[in-house]
């Protein structure tokens, strides 16, 4: 078994790490696992605990989405929380000029539905997951923190290719190793 997740890698530009570490200072009151810049990914969908021997026809859902797709630009801009103002879960950077990633990540959903895998209840939504909130003890102070950093523009996003990912759990925090990339090339 492998656990497994479909996904586009980010590459964080400086203006991307000035934003991120600017949040980690604001919020070092807090206890927020942060996700490390070079593991920075947006994921299209997750596949979870696999059987290997069903890689090879995730491989060729994942071709054929892929040669459906061209290449395209996205922009990073944004800060905000899922969950409410009371019970924050997780820090996010935020995505414009998405529609093309949307469209990416619904076919990626419907492909792996084809494939065995239950429809999502939610519709895609572009994000980078940069924080996973365990405590913080001033809700207002933290708000504040996150609202000085809403609508800041971090950087462009050049997307051809995403990734088939295995997810190794470790103490440290976790491993991607990539399975196979597939490159956007509208056949």
């Amino acid at each position: 078994m492998k656990r497994l997740f479909v996904a586009v890698k980010i590459h964080p530009s400086a203006e991307f790490l000035k934003t991120y570490d600017s949040l980690k200072s604001g919020l070092r009151f807090a206890q927020i696992t942060w996700v490390k810049p070079e593991s920075i990914h947006v994921t299209l969908k997750f596949l979870g605990e696999t059987m290997e021997n069903r890689i090879p026809d995730i491989s060729k859902v994942l071709r054929e989405v892929a040669g459906r797709h061209k290449p395209f630009t996205s922009e990073l801009v944004d800060v905000g929380i899922f969950g409410s103002s009371y019970n924050p879960k997780v820090i996010w950077f935020g995505m414009e000029k998405a529609e093309p990633l949307k469209d990416l990540g619904a076919d990626v959903l419907q492909a792996a539905e084809t494939i065995g895998w239950e429809h999502e209840r939610q519709n895609f939504v572009p994000h980078l997951t940069i924080g996973r909130i365990k405590f913080i003890p001033d809700k207002h102070l933290f708000q504040s923190v996150i609202d000085e950093h809403k609508k800041t523009w971090m950087q462009e996003v050049q997307v051809g290719e995403f990734h088939l990912y295995e997810s190794i759990l470790l103490r440290e925090g976790p491993i991607y190793k990539v399975i196979e990339t597939f490159i956007l090339s509208p056949g």
